[in-house]
């Protein structure tokens, strides 16, 4: 018996979130974050994670599990994911992922492929290489060995162009070509993507919106109290949105309006690049507004029970009357 998953994707400031609570007051479901800044503790504010009562009513899984100084890949994401489904399913419960890292969902639904163990020497290498010529030279590079890579890495993300070139030197393939074989897709659910994609000017105002909240209900406290707990400003989770540039600002660097409107600015672009990415993904049913929308949330309803009407057919069927799953009207 496959189990109902549902999947909300979308741009930061979507609502998504504020949808997943919505599909909660009338299915039994449990949310899966897919944020990587959720995972981390103490990062709250800026990551616009569920308030302490929400995640007491609905049960919310794969947020503070780490320290911000702990390492996290989306290899770890799609083992810890998978293990929260299958403890949902079980349950015999629905489980709703939510969150706008793409990367983490792909892991999650597709699999990863097992790509050959890190070689600090030659990350060493590379890290040097890049020191003398410009990461800038790095990319360059990845575009001659694996052009589809390197149009989808950015060509300031480090990390990534170096993992992108370690793995075809070790293994004489690109690691395109590694993500299109070899990976092992999640089974046992049936999966129903729900897309937000709001148009640009309402979502630039959600953005704006949300960034004023986050600095009015103390991101600046949140990040010294962080950092009074002995964690470094240049640890991976504060490079994030919001919180690089209240670090700037604490640094002197820049004034507190000036990191406000930077923060605003950063998330609008990094909201594009997440369309751009959640445009690639498959069998994914688009709305077209904010997932706070009362019209939008019903017309959401309304294909959730199309959905459940087309799956339930035989156990599926008694599992869900068991858990006494009201659509309403």
């Amino acid at each position: 018996m496959n189990t109902p998953l549902f999947v909300i994707l979308g741009p930061t400031a979507s609502g998504k979130s504020s949808l997943a609570l919505q599909l909660a007051q009338f299915l039994p479901v449990e949310i899966v974050n897919c944020d990587s800044v959720q995972i981390y503790k103490y990062l709250d504010i800026g990551s616009s994670k569920a308030s302490e009562s929400e995640q007491a009513e609905i049960p919310h899984h794969l947020i503070d599990i780490l320290e911000p100084d702990q390492l996290f890949t989306a290899g770890e994401y799609l083992v810890r994911g998978r293990k929260v489904l299958e403890e949902i399913q079980k349950r015999s419960r629905f489980p709703v992922v939510v969150g706008g890292t793409g990367l983490y969902l792909r892991a999650l639904l597709d699999g990863l492929f097992e790509g050959p163990k890190r070689s600090d020497a030659l990350r060493q290498r590379l890290s040097k290489l890049a020191e003398r010529k410009g990461l800038a030279y790095l990319h360059q590079l990845l575009k001659r060995v694996d052009a589809d890579s390197a149009q989808r890495i950015l060509p300031n993300d480090k990390p990534k162009i170096i993992r992108a070139l370690e793995v075809f030197y070790l293994t004489s393939k690109p690691i395109s070509w590694h993500f299109r074989s070899g990976r092992e897709p999640l089974r046992g659910f049936c999966i129903l993507k729900l897309g937000l994609n709001p148009p640009r000017e309402i979502l630039c105002e959600s953005i704006n919106q949300r960034v004023d909240q986050m600095f009015a209900s103390g991101l600046v406290g949140e990040v010294k109290l962080i950092l009074s707990r002995g964690f470094s400003f240049d640890l991976k989770p504060l490079q994030s949105l919001g919180y690089s540039q209240v670090i700037r600002y604490l640094q002197g660097l820049i004034t507190l309006s000036e990191a406000v409107a930077l923060t605003k600015l950063k998330t609008r672009q990094y909201a594009k690049r997440q369309l751009t990415w959640f445009r690639k993904e498959k069998e994914v049913v688009w709305f077209e507004g904010l997932g706070t929308s009362l019209p939008l949330q019903a017309e959401v309803r309304t294909r959730v029970a199309s959905f459940l009407e087309q799956e339930s057919t035989g156990d599926s069927a008694a599992a869900w009357e068991q858990n006494s799953i009201s659509l309403g009207d």
